[in-house]
């Protein structure tokens, strides 16, 4: 497990973000605002989430705000929720808790139906704390910064649906690494292993890994492989060829590019902190989440 967040585990002030358009959301919402209430926690709310769930004598909050302010903020709904607060919450250093609401659920790890209970003992200490690490990319066009964002799983550069191929070459640390003509490419970050990545044939990177790993999206030459590199790494992505082509950063900022322009991804200086339930397993979460087969009687037969 790696390092706890140098903050100290104190939980006066607690911030809630959601998902407010899934279907139970406001009631979920409610039930754990009134338990944070009763046990003496001042409750905040997200600003957009608050605009759209009314939560009767809770203070709303930018995340800027939460961060200043808040000593963890319990996030209530899928992994896409999860990684918009997390990007704007990395600079604050605020731990975060998820409770699931979506569909897979890697980063919200408490269930609904246990929830309650699972906080009551965290908020009590009884918990696991683990660190994160972010991406960090700029666009350069003609040697100047037209855009910044931050990911938290991934930077993918990719062509729209209806162009061709896009042409890249890629550097690391300024040393060529090959020219790629493919779908697009994805740079992703370890908790990011598990998601784009997965899906276009990229290996499981462990959380507590300091690694990137390169994906190509259905390259033309079946030679190109993912690549995992260490995250020290400064990468080079630029676009030499192809249509419609763009980065986005976990799906959520997106800009267009053009040929020549210059993508640079490196590990960000934030990281995030997860508090998960005492006795938490990354391993445990993957056996779930992906359905990997468990044979107990036999594996006690091995012992």
């Amino acid at each position: 497990m790696l390092p706890s967040t140098s903050r100290p585990l104190r939980f006066e002030t607690i911030a809630l973000v959601g998902k407010y358009m899934a279907a139970g959301f406001s009631e979920s919402l409610s039930e754990v605002a009134a338990f944070l209430k009763k046990r003496g926690h001042r409750v905040v709310i997200e600003a957009e989430t608050g605009r759209n769930v009314e939560l009767a004598g809770t203070t709303s909050m930018t995340a800027e705000e939460i961060g200043k302010h808040a000593d963890v903020a319990i996030v209530i709904g899928g992994d896409g929720t999860m990684l918009g607060i997390a990007r704007h919450l990395a600079p604050f250093d605020v731990p975060l808790i998820g409770i699931n609401q979506g569909r897979l659920g890697f980063m919200t790890d408490i269930s609904q139906d246990t929830m309650m209970s699972v906080l009551n003992d965290m908020l009590d200490g009884k918990l696991e704390s683990e660190q994160r690490s972010l991406l960090e990319g700029s666009v350069l066009r003609d040697g100047k910064n037209i855009f910044h964002a931050l990911a938290f799983n991934d930077v993918v550069v990719s062509r729209a649906a209806t162009s061709g191929m896009a042409e890249l070459q890629v550097e690391v640390d300024g040393r060529f690494m090959y020219n790629q003509r493919s779908d697009g490419l994805i740079v992703a970050t370890p908790t990011g292993s598990t998601a784009y990545s997965l899906s276009a044939g990229g290996p499981l990177l462990h959380p507590s890994l300091s690694g990137l790993v390169l994906v190509p999206i259905a390259p033309h030459a079946l030679s190109n492989r993912p690549i995992v590199v260490p995250d020290t790494c400064n990468i080079v992505i630029e676009i030499m060829g192809g249509r419609d082509v763009s980065v986005n950063f976990d799906m959520q900022s997106l800009t267009s590019l053009q040929h020549h322009d210059r993508i640079i991804v490196r590990r960000s200086a934030y990281t995030i902190t997860f508090l998960h339930p005492q006795g938490w397993s990354y391993y445990d979460t993957l056996r779930e989440k992906l359905h990997w087969n468990e044979y107990p009687s036999v594996a006690g037969q091995l012992k």
